[in-house]
């Protein structure tokens, strides 16, 4: 109790050395994460102390704060299935809710990395309140003051004042400075199927304000959801996820702004989806965007089936089309996907010309699964003899792929349907 009453006071100290320190603290090494269930156990924090990052970021679902109702098919209340007609998922009281924020962060592995590490995050849904939730959820601004008390946010900070969590940092001297941006996917998003608005007016406005600043060496843009992937444009219609993709305007706005800021070294992270992956868009900045999603530190999707059957996930993965994914050597499975528990590691090397960034996402031992490396003068528009859109290799979007390659998942489900169907009635 000592060691973990020390860590606090530790972390709380650091964070106000950091806080004034930013503006010369030269940034090397980074680790994000998201997806945390404050109630399952979390070994991964071993690995990400073993980095050593100087700043954490989470991108959203730090706790399950919402409630998780049964899959109940047949009955009064229905959760799932075509005749469903009650919530699968309830929010929860903010007692309940600060008592998981509390269990989070008393985690003993993460409270080691706030000792040493600056910590910073957003939020998505599941620490909003309710799963896949937007602008109309009511108990958004009592949620918001939770998530800030949960991550050590000073009581005199805008961002207790600003309706959404939005925020901004800067690291390092002139020249070498990383800009840290994080958005708000959740506050003043509208309904899903609306195409309407993900960040909002306001916090559209700060952020062309962001973009159109003084220049930065490297701009990472922390997302909640997905920026560049669309997966849900070829696992419709079994199944969607919540991405940028799903509001085409709003995607196009954010890499125009992007783009007119003529801001150089800029890429995205994300989380949400339970596996990570590196996808990247090449024609939208006139150089390759690139979106490294971690997810989760303990949620994944391999952990639905038990460990002899996990292939027939890896082999999902690598037969849903996927236009955006990066695929090399550095890929652990076949699908370039990871499915199991994972972080994301940024490795900063200022001394090599041009500045390399190594990008890894990494598994619960802190060996990388899927990882780029990248020279910072391939994310310079401005000095390329290569112009947007020359370079084509992830410029086909998902929903433009044809209807029997964008389907083929959807295809092969109904057709195992259909044959275990026959073969029943043979039988019969």
């Amino acid at each position: 109790m000592e060691r973990l009453v020390a860590a606090v006071l530790a972390a709380g100290v650091l964070q106000v050395l950091l806080a004034s320190a930013d503006d010369h603290y030269l940034l090397s090494r980074i680790a994000f994460g998201s997806c945390a269930n404050q109630s399952a156990p979390q070994p991964i924090w071993d690995a990400i102390n073993k980095f050593d990052p100087q700043v954490f970021i989470w991108l959203g679902d730090n706790i399950y704060g919402d409630i998780r109702r049964p899959f109940i098919f047949l009955g009064k209340e229905r959760t799932i299935g075509p005749w469903q007609n009650a919530p699968r998922f309830i929010p929860s009281s903010s007692s309940e809710m600060l008592s998981r924020y509390n269990s989070a962060k008393n985690v003993p592995g993460y409270l080691r990395l706030r000792a040493k590490a600056k910590v910073v995050g957003t939020w998505d849904d599941h620490d909003y309140g309710l799963n896949d939730a937007g602008k109309e959820f009511s108990a958004k601004s009592t949620n918001q003051r939770l998530l800030l008390d949960f991550l050590d946010e000073p009581q005199d900070s805008p961002r207790r004042k600003q309706a959404g969590v939005y925020t901004s940092y800067t690291f390092g001297p002139q020249g070498k400075q990383v800009k840290i941006i994080l958005l708000d996917t959740r506050y003043h998003r509208d309904p899903l199927s609306s195409d309407g608005s993900v960040l909002g007016d306001s916090q559209w406005s700060w952020l062309g304000k962001e973009l159109r600043g003084p220049s930065s060496a490297i701009t990472i843009i922390g997302s909640s959801i997905q920026v560049i992937s669309n997966l849900s444009g070829t696992t419709g219609p079994l199944f969607y996820m919540e991405s940028w993709g799903r509001f085409p305007k709003e995607r196009d706005r954010l890499f125009k702004l992007i783009n007119d800021s003529k801001r150089d070294g800029v890429f995205f992270i994300s989380g949400d989806v339970h596996f990570g992956e590196i996808t990247r868009y090449d024609c939208a900045a006139g150089y390759p965007l690139y979106d490294i999603t971690s997810s989760g530190l303990t949620q994944a999707v391999e952990k639905v089936l038990p460990s002899p059957l996990r292939f027939i996930v890896r082999f999902l993965a690598w037969f849903t089309p996927s236009t955006m994914r990066v695929k090399n050597q550095n890929c652990r499975y076949r699908s370039c996907t990871y499915g199991e528990p994972n972080f994301g590691a940024i490795q900063i090397d200022w001394d090599a010309s041009p500045v390399n960034l190594k990008i890894q996402v990494r598994d619960i031992n802190g060996l990388p699964v899927t990882g780029v490396d990248i020279s910072l003068s391939e994310l310079q528009a401005w000095n390329r003899t290569i112009k947007a859109g020359q370079d084509q290799r992830h410029c086909t979007l998902e929903v433009k792929l044809p209807w029997i390659v964008r389907y083929r998942l959807a295809i092969l489900v109904y057709s195992v349907l259909a044959c275990k169907q026959f073969l029943m009635l043979l039988v019969s």
